[in-house]
């Protein structure tokens, strides 16, 4: 393959450890945990992103003459779509009524993770050619699979507009972020809000830790098995009673713990001498992403402090620039994490159903445009003008 002047080998892969972390974090680089290899291999390993559960890995490699990795991209044959945090249900119910078949599809994503990130990973210094490389790799994977797809969720704002300029249909989604002002303390953060949201707030808070509820914050080698003994039965309580299954195993947990716990924050919350709840967080760059929750019990307010506070004072003094907490949520509004757009892009192989799916975006992302700037303009909780003291 070639762009022209360079001559471009791509590789399929149907595991990620055959292309290996050397390799694979050249280009993915460090900025996002959720695209390290580390991440991605654990997700394998463990038996959690595998052919069996729906999740059979293609991964792309670009190469050079030479053999050497110049760019990859997280790619898998989909036999459902859950896990994705894009729903197109409605898209496969439809096709299939219409005799047509849905399933497999191809997606490149991080697994069960709604993070945005880049999605056409080029070691540096190879942006240009390499990235429209493995973009018509993803596309000829597409056609020689005759799948009835191709989806690239949570791609970059950037990679969002190279992808609808090579035809893909856009789709926009909304999620809700902690922007750090430069504030040097949790107080300087409730400061920059109205009265009444500031005095909810610290009375969550209080409320949060009544009870004899004591939060132990964790990082690094402070992270025990038992930790993760304790966070996995929260995990599993709560995908059963949200869920039905659970998407990740035990022994994923152990693998990222072991691999790179100092890129987790594990917020685990106990009474007494036992764990209750708890909140999984991983540590990017500039970014503290928010991903698990579990609880056993009831606990009001627990949740928000575990959470949402937790993760801004330890953006806070880590200087970090955002918390990301996640899909869902307008409840995250009034605590300071605004509305935001995502973004993914769809390759649909038969033209008269991109159509119909066409308009059918079109008229959403309208509609979400017009939902983000309202929810804002009536639920932030920040300071507008004086008369809000």
């Amino acid at each position: 393959m070639a762009d022209g002047r360079e001559r471009f080998g791509i590789k399929i892969h149907r595991g990620i450890d055959s292309i290996g972390a050397a390799a694979w974090d050249a280009c993915a680089g460090t900025d996002n945990p959720f695209l390290s290899y580390a991440f991605l291999e654990a997700l394998e390993a463990s038996g959690s992103a595998i052919a069996e559960t729906g999740w059979l890995p293609q991964h792309i490699a670009l190469e050079d003459e030479t053999g050497r990795v110049l760019g990859v991209a997280p790619l898998y044959l989909k036999s459902h779509s859950y896990g994705e945090y894009v729903f197109d249900h409605g898209w496969a119910a439809a096709l299939e009524r219409a005799g047509g078949r849905y399933y497999p599809k191809l997606i490149c994503a991080t697994p069960f993770t709604p993070v945005t990130g880049r999605r056409l990973l080029v070691r540096s210094g190879f942006a240009g050619g390499s990235s429209d490389a493995l973009l018509a790799a993803m596309v000829e994977l597409a056609r020689r699979h005759k799948v009835s797809s191709l989806h690239v969720t949570f791609p970059t704002g950037d990679e969002w507009k190279k992808f609808g300029e090579a035809g893909f249909l856009q789709r926009l989604g909304q999620q809700f972020h902690w922007e750090n002002d430069g504030y040097a303390t949790f107080e300087d953060f409730l400061a920059a809000l109205n009265a009444r949201k500031r005095k909810q707030i610290r009375r969550e808070r209080r409320d949060a830790m009544a009870n004899g509820i004591e939060i132990d914050m964790l990082t690094g080698d402070a992270i025990r098995p038992a930790h993760w003994d304790a966070f996995f039965r929260f995990y599993m309580s709560t995908s059963d009673r949200k869920w039905g299954s659970a998407y990740l195993t035990r022994e994923f947990f152990t693998l990222i713990g072991r691999r790179m716990a100092d890129r987790i924050l594990l917020v685990m919350a106990k009474k007494g001498d036992r764990y209750v709840a708890g909140a999984l967080n991983l540590i990017g760059e500039d970014t503290l992403y928010g991903r698990n929750w579990g609880c056993l019990g009831d606990f009001p307010f627990l949740h928000f402090e575990a959470c949402y506070y937790r993760a801004i004072d330890f953006a806070i003094e880590l200087r970090l620039v955002r918390v990301e907490a996640g899909a869902q949520g307008q409840l995250k509004i009034q605590r300071g994490y605004l509305p935001c757009a995502t973004y993914s892009a769809h390759w649909i192989r038969d033209p008269n159903f991109a159509g119909a799916i066409e308009g059918f975006l079109r008229r959403e992302r309208q509609a979400l445009e017009q939902d983000m700037q309202a929810l804002e303009e009536e639920l932030s909780p920040f300071k507008r003008t004086t008369a809000d003291e």
